[in-house]
């Protein structure tokens, strides 16, 4: 039997990774604002906004850090990021269990932004190894980890903090990002060719050499808005649970098992969707998860049972699960391998903008007039992605 090439050793162990990350982000977001609650006695707008603060923060900083931890990427190679995140991870969530108020906890989500970046430099590193042939399904592949994390963090932190209270989930993610950092260390093996800071590839623009530039752009701006549209009701999501339940037992787990859903759908879809890209062409099966998305966005607004709100946040997964390898994979087979690591830092960049402007306009929306006319906004990002794409496609003669 033939030993494994380097880069499938690396897509398992960062597989690893980033279930372990996923997991670890999952348990505590779901309950933030429930943990925020206990903090002080808040009014519905307060709690709505302090949520989308806490929520928000932590990408803030990671947009404005990710392009020059990027740019270090492409000096260094992408395992010292791997571990950079991994340990600043592991301490940030550690401390922010300790929360003593509403402010600290802020900080300290803030601080953590700073630091993360775990699953972006996985992919990073993969696609700087797969082959272009096998880029789609990898990267599909690559996905499920991170999304597997998000299915069973949820659940698992909601019986945990229902049981023993709203802390207990952040000590846990440290214990997943530790294991995520000792992970990286010893299954993670990169072959990487610094390049000379003072020669002329590391002077020139990322996007220098990028094939359809117009078209890896689009897949930048198409990342921020999926994720402004997917994560703007993450901040209120227990809350909104709360609305529509008839009873608030087990109101924790009900809101985990919500939040989980998407990620049950992403799990299976993603690396069938990945290989159909390949087979296809990754722009038909973005536009599908895009009209997907507008399509399911729009009746969740009219819902009024839990149960419709999980079919709903279900069928959502489904469309991430066309989306987010799609854009992955386009930017990985557009963009010299040398430059990768900024490219994908820039990518993350945006996805922490659209984690701010998504949560941040649902935080306004919700206090203004109520949880459900979030999902009419989260439609109307999805139709301006859609003509962002068609737009760019269409510039770089691509268009099918």
């Amino acid at each position: 039997m033939s030993e494994l090439p380097r880069w499938k050793k690396n897509t398992y162990a960062l597989w690893v990774g980033n279930f372990a990350t996923g997991a670890g982000a999952s348990m505590s977001l779901p309950f933030l604002p429930l943990f925020i609650s206990t903090m002080g006695d808040f009014s519905k707008w307060e709690l709505s906004l302090y949520s989308g603060i806490a929520f928000s923060i932590t990408f803030l900083s990671q947009a404005i850090v990710s392009p020059l931890w990027g740019k270090l990427a492409d000096r260094t190679g992408r395992k010292p990021m791997l571990l950079r995140a991994a340990i600043g991870m592991t301490i940030t969530a550690t401390l922010t269990g300790l929360s003593p108020n509403v402010w600290i906890l802020i900080l300290l989500r803030l601080i953590q932004g700073a630091f993360s970046g775990y699953i972006n430099n996985a992919y990073a590193l993969v696609a700087s190894e797969v082959p272009t042939k096998q880029s789609g399904k990898t990267m599909g592949l690559l996905t499920t980890g991170s999304v597997g994390g998000q299915l069973i963090g949820p659940v698992f932190g909601g019986v945990i903090a229902d049981a023993f209270g709203y802390r207990i989930p952040f000590y846990i993610f440290g214990c997943l990002m530790l294991m995520a950092t000792v992970i990286t260390i010893v299954g993670v093996k990169e072959k990487f060719t610094p390049i000379d800071k003072n020669s002329q590839l590391a002077k020139q623009s990322a996007f220098a050499g990028v094939k359809n530039v117009h078209v890896v752009w689009a897949m930048i701006i198409s990342s921020m808005l999926i994720q402004a549209a997917t994560n703007s009701i993450n901040p209120i999501i227990s809350l909104f649970v709360k609305e529509l339940l008839t009873t608030h037992s087990n109101l924790a787990l009900t809101s985990g098992i919500i939040a989980a859903l998407p990620g049950i759908a992403t799990l299976i879809a993603a690396p069938r969707f990945g290989s159909l890209g390949d087979h296809i062409g990754p722009q038909k099966v973005l536009i599908a998860g895009l009209l997907l998305s507008g399509v399911v966005f729009l009746p969740t607004f009219f819902v009024s049972t839990v149960f419709m709100l999980g079919v709903f946040r279900f069928m959502i997964g489904i469309a991430d699960a066309a989306l987010l390898p799609v854009t992955q994979t386009v930017m990985s087979v557009n963009t010299p391998q040398e430059s990768i690591s900024r490219i994908f830092s820039y990518n993350q960049s945006f996805q922490a903008i659209g984690s701010v402007l998504g949560p941040m306009l649902a935080s306004m929306v919700a206090g203004i007039l109520d949880y459900r006319f979030i999902f009419l906004m989260a439609t109307g990002l999805v139709v301006i992605n859609l003509v962002v794409v068609l737009w760019a496609y269409r510039k770089d003669g691509l268009s099918s």
